[in-house]
Order: structure tokens, then sequence, then C-alpha cells
């Protein structure tokens, strides 16, 4: 197609958000920030030490305040350019001339640890949406990592596969705006055809539809009954074919298991209108080995094994991964992600498309403060108009020649820009079949033969999924997820800005991806506690974004925006301290503030009032109650003096080798995905996800950054 062709059909468009009023907002805080730290540092020079104990307390507020003040400059610079991708799948048909054979395929990854915390059925209904998205059946591919080695989760998996041959093909059929089938079914409830994704009014919605809906409701709840019955003893007492491999296997230790329950492949025989339009996508099931002699590296491991897996079975230049509990909300998510992967003239604009989190049947304003409204459309749209949003481990479509490393602007196809086999052999590792596939992908060359039997591959991809294959190698260093975090999302998206690549944010209307926030205050903490451990993690590192600005090609503003969430635990002590100042003057009968009748107090009263009228607009701003604000400036103080104090001393311990850090899996809340509306409090999953709150607040006043589920 030519330039002039594409301009005419242009996939996406980036717009630039006015912030005026915000830009002289932040500055009107930032000059009192400097005129209270002015104040101090005089009069403590004034002073001339002559209060031993007042100064000791005026030291630690300055210390304190220039800390605040570092902090709000980071979150200015983070704000400063927000920027939104408006996408057109709908040209996309144009774009391709029609043929969607031209869609690049899409490899899909869900990831779930623990069949308890996170059941299975959670997990069915991320798939099932996964595998009803709006895109050519043939060109997707499902896996799904299962590291608590669950014959239970296989068995739902199995159970789900024979279910998406009913609920694809009627979800396509009816035109279904969701297809998640317990947000499908409870949404509908309460409402019309058009509500369950018929189309037209209730009294449009003929016998047949009505008919084929009950039915399909009825397959969903006996499909939801099975699995909640079955049972991990008696599925591996059994000792078929199905589950032979789960005898004897611990979760900690047991080889390979990989199923291929579903292969595309063999549907295309049954009609050819099938296998291009209504067909189920293939759906593969692995559970890496394990054992107690070699790391796991957590679930930057498990990406790194579906990696190598989907590789050597489909290969597709494009990879999603979600977690168990984020389903596909919007059908057109991949096609829209397609607009920004293809539509811009450089592919360097593109390195990953990541989606903001939005969450389903949250609590009214947000008590726990982990809902992330606020923070994707303040911070979020910021970062994006720098070098790009931070990969947040889910809800993001991923280049593969990114994850292998492939800086921008290499791998035309040329002769001398293809590796040798004895460096691809180096990079990935012994598996020859990986090494072709890789070099497909590096090379952007026709890829090899797609394989007719996806089963006929299963014992390479068991091969490439050994506990002991990565060694050697360049995987979690150079390619795939990098380990040495916690947060291995940050850390590899880090890498990948480093490489000289961006990232677009996908907010398609309604959100791509749904997930499920904690309705607890210890899970909450638990997730803060967490995610600031694998950031103090990336501080400590080679990976420092300081080091990456200044070795690589991670830009200095870039560098500035991570900071902004890699020092959370940092911000702990500093806030800890500043908040006893309050008691501990009290007790001691001292000040480190001005009295209301100096001259000097009007500059922090002034700052008090402004950060929170400031913060207070940005909830309003998104469309957010002042009892959500206060909730979360509330979670604000909790989280810092427990969660991120926690993770602080985790890292300092671990650093001088006393401790080792622990991966903690939040729990999934079953009901949340069970039960009609009106037993969640009257709202459905869809109709809850709209009104999704935020989080953001720092110290005492200052804006924290970015989250993860």
């Amino acid at each position: 197609m030519t330039s002039a062709n594409k301009a005419k059909l242009q996939l996406q468009e980036r717009v630039p958000l006015p912030r005026t009023a915000w830009k002289l907002a932040d500055l009107a805080v930032l000059s009192l920030l400097l005129a209270l730290l002015a104040r101090r540092a005089s009069s403590l020079v004034s002073s001339g030490g002559t209060a031993a104990a007042c100064t000791w307390c005026w030291v630690a507020a300055l210390i304190c305040e220039a800390w605040f003040t570092v902090v709000w400059l980071l979150n200015m610079n983070a704000k400063w350019n927000p920027v939104r991708f408006v996408t057109h799948p709908e040209r996309l048909a144009g774009y391709w001339a029609g043929d969607d054979e031209l869609l690049p395929a899409v490899d899909m990854f869900v990831t779930t640890a623990d069949p308890k915390l996170e059941p299975a059925v959670v997990t069915v209904n991320t798939v099932l949406s996964l595998l009803a998205l709006d895109y050519p059946a043939g060109k997707l591919s499902c896996y799904v990592s299962d590291d608590g080695c669950s014959a239970v989760t296989c068995y739902a998996l199995r159970e789900a596969a024979e279910f998406a041959k009913l609920w694809v093909p009627f979800t396509r059929k009816h035109g279904a705006k969701v297809r998640a089938p317990f947000a499908y079914f409870s949404s509908s409830s309460g409402g019309g055809a058009a509500e369950r994704g018929g189309g037209g009014g209730a009294a449009d919605a003929d016998a047949e539809f009505l008919r084929a809906w009950t039915s399909m409701k009825n397959e969903y709840e006996e499909l939801v009954r099975r699995i909640e019955s079955a049972e991990e003893k008696s599925l591996v007492r059994r000792g078929d074919g199905a589950f032979a491999e789960f005898v004897g296997a611990d979760r900690g230790n047991h080889p390979t298991i990989i199923k291929v329950l579903w292969d595309n492949d063999s549907s295309k025989s049954e009609s050819d209108e099938q296998a291009a339009g209504d067909g189920v996508p293939s759906l593969i099931y692995v559970s890496r080995e394990k054992s107690r002699t070699q790391p796991h590296h957590f679930k930057a491991g498990a990406m790194n094994v579906l990696t190598r897996v989907s590789a050597v079975l489909t290969n597709a230049p494009i990879m999603l991964n979600v977690d168990c509990d984020m389903f596909a909300n919007n059908p057109q998510a991949a096609l829209h992600a397609m607009c920004l992967l293809l539509g811009f003239d450089d592919e360097v604009h593109s390195g990953f498309v990541q989606a903001p989190q939005r969450f389903y049947g949250g609590l009214a304003d947000d008590p726990f403060g982990n809902q992330m409204q606020v923070i994707f459309e303040k911070v979020g749209h910021g970062i994006a108009g720098l070098q790009g949003i931070f990969y947040c481990g889910t809800g993001c479509f991923h280049r593969r020649k990114v994850m292998y490393g492939v800086p921008p602007g290499s791998g035309t196809g040329a002769t001398k820009d293809s590796p040798s086999y004895k460096e691809l052999q180096k990079k990935f590792g012994s598996s020859k079949e990986l090494i072709e596939s890789a070099r497909s992908i590096i090379t952007s060359k026709e890829a090899p033969a797609a394989v007719a039997d996806l089963t006929s591959r299963v014992e390479v991809a068991k091969q490439v999924s050994a506990c002991s294959y990565e060694t050697g190698t360049s995987w979690g260093q150079e390619v795939g997820w990098v380990y040495g975090s916690m947060t291995e999302d940050v850390l590899t998206g880090q890498r990948i800005h480093a490489a000289g690549w961006r990232s677009a944010l996908l907010s398609p209307d309604p959100p791509a991806f749904l997930g499920g926030a904690p309705t607890g205050g210890p899970a909450s903490l638990t997730q803060y506690k967490r995610w600031a451990t694998g950031l103090l993690e990336i501080v400590l590192s080679r990976h420092n974004p300081f080091l990456l600005s200044a070795s690589k090609r991670l830009r200095f503003r870039q560098c500035l925006a991570y900071l902004v969430i890699d020092v959370w635990p940092v911000r702990a002590p500093f806030e800890l301290c500043y908040a006893l100042l309050g008691p501990y003057c009290l007790i001691a009968n001292r000040s480190f503030l001005p009295k209301a009748s100096e001259p000097g107090f009007v500059v922090p009263l002034a700052l008090f009032l402004a950060y929170n009228a400031y913060n207070l607009g940005e909830y309003v701003d998104c469309r957010l109650s002042a009892r959500a604000w206060w909730n979360n400036q509330r979670m604000q103080r909790i989280t810092s003096s427990s969660a991120w104090l926690l993770a602080f001393l985790t890292v300092v311990l671990k650093t001088v080798g006393l401790s080792e850090t622990v991966f903690e899996v939040t729990r999934k809340e079953q009901q949340q995905q069970q039960g009609s509306p009106s037993e969640r409090g009257g709202r459905s999953p869809v109709a809850a996800a709209a009104r999704a709150s935020g989080s953001s607040c720092a110290a005492p006043g200052f804006c924290s950054a970015s989250g993860r589920s």
C-alpha cells in the first residue's frame, strides 16, 4: 500500500491533552515547597544551634521536606506532557485491503500460580474471553501457565475448551459486548437484548435468541458446577490418560506437563466457514518443570517458559499477556492494539502496547486505595507523552522480537543482519526448533512452515521448558522477561525502553481488560509490599534507571518517570519520620513548625491547603467522590508506614545477606464471579468497572504513581 493510502487510513492518532491550569497548579505547589525549605534553612542558620533538641527536629524536618520536594518534582515531570492515543480498528480492513489473513498472529499468555488463591473458575472466564475476541481464530493461540501444577486447573481448562465450541460462535453471532461468561450473564440479567449483546431493545429480542441465551446460560452454569465440584485427589486417582502426569506431582517438584487441549487446525477440516470465522483458537496448558535445586524466578520464569513453548508451537510475532483474573472486556481489544502496533510509520514507537488497569466489582469509594483510575488518567497519560507507558505486567501486547532483545531498526531481513547459528544457540539455548523460530522473528523473514499438528511438537516444547534449559543462555537477562526483581514487569519494561523502543497506551472505550482488585485491607497491603520490594531491588541493582539513562538509550525524563514508582519504599522512612515529629514535639514540648503568630506560619498553611485542593481536584476531574479522595489519603499513610516500610527492611536485610524475598500471591476474589448483580450490591461487574476508582497520593502532600494487580 502506498504511503498516501496509508495516510488516508491512519490507524491511530496521538492527541496531546491540554494541561495549562494543572501546570500552573504544579508550579504553585512547587513554589510553596521551595519557600518552606528556604524558611526552614534560614531559621536554622539564624538560630545558631542554641537549642540542640529543637535544632534536631528542624534538621529532620528540613531533610524530609527536601525529599518531599524531590518527589513532587518527579511527579511534575511524569504528568507534564499527557497524551492519549485514539485508535480506529474499523480502518484495518482498508489497511489490509480486506484480507484478514494479513493480520499478524497473536499468542495469548495467561498465568496462574495457586489454585486456592486463584480459583479455576476465574482463570476459565479469562481464557474464554480471550478465545472469543474479534480476531481471526486461526491467528490466535492461548497458552495457560499453571505454576500450581493443579489437576483441577487442567480439568477446568479441558472443560472450558469444550464449552468454547458453543460459546465462541454464540458471542460472535449475537455480537456480545463482553465475552467473559460471568460478566455477560450477570450484566444482562438486569437489562434488555441490547445489554445482552443481542442487538436492539428488549422488544426486538426474538424467541430464537432467548432460547439460545437461556441454553448458553444453562451450559455455563453446568460448567461452573463441574469445575467447582472437581477435587484434586479424585482427578489424580483416576490415573487415566488425561491426568496420569499429575500422579505423584508436587507443585514445587515435578516434570513439565504440556497438554494441547484444542488445536485450531483440527477444526479446519470440519468446515471452511467455521475455520475462517467461528472457529475456536488453540488452547494449550503448560505447567513448567519445577525442581527444588533450581531457581524458578517467579512469574518472570513462567513467562519465559511460555515464550519458548509458544515459539516452537505457533511462533506468533505478537504476544499478549494477562493475569488469570483480567478478562478481555472489549471484544475488539486485539484490533485496537493492532492499530498501535501497525499504525506508526516506524515501529520503534510501539515496542509494546499497554492497556491501563481497570477493575470490576470494586467497593464504593475505594476504601482500600487499590484501584487505579487517577493514577492512569493523570500519571499514566503523562508518561505516555515521554518514552511511553510502563509495562504493568498484564494487559500488554508485546512484539516477540522486542522480547528477544532486538534493538530498533534491526532485523530488516538482510543477510548481514542475520545472526549465526552459534550466536543464536548461545543466546536462546540448544533447541534447534527454537533457534529457527527465533531466527525468523529476528530477521523478519518468512516463518518456518506452520506446525500441522501441535501435539507433534509437545516433546520439543517440554525440552525448552525444562528447569536447566536456561543455563548458559541469555534468558532472563538480554532475552525475555528480566530476572532480579519481584516486579519483573517494571524491570522488563525498563530494559525495553533502555534499548531505544517506545511504548503506546491502549485506552479504548470500553476498557480493553478488566481485573479484580483485592477487596480487603490485608490483601491490598500484601500487594503493595510485593511491588515495593521489587522496585527497591531495581534501584539497588545494575538496572537502576540512572545507570540505564547514562549508559543506554533510556531518556532522562523517562528515567525520572520510572523513579516515581521505584522510590516507593525509599519514601517510607522519610514519611514515617515526618509523621513522628509531631508526637515527639508534643511530648518533648518542642516545635518543628512556626507558631501561628509568626509570619512564617503562612507558608506551611498555604502548602497544606494548596496541595490538598490540588489532589482533591484530580479526583473530581476523574469523576470520583471526595470520599474516594479521603480514603486514598488514609490508605496512603497506612501503606507507607506498613507495606512500604516492611519492603524497605526486607530488601535491606536481603542486601546484607540475612534474608531472602518471597513471592506472595494475591488472593483473587471468587465471589465476584458468582451470583446475580443484586447479590453483589445491585451492580454488575461491567457497571462496576465503569466507575472504577483510583488511588494516588503521596507523602504529606505529594502524589504517588502507578500500580499493578
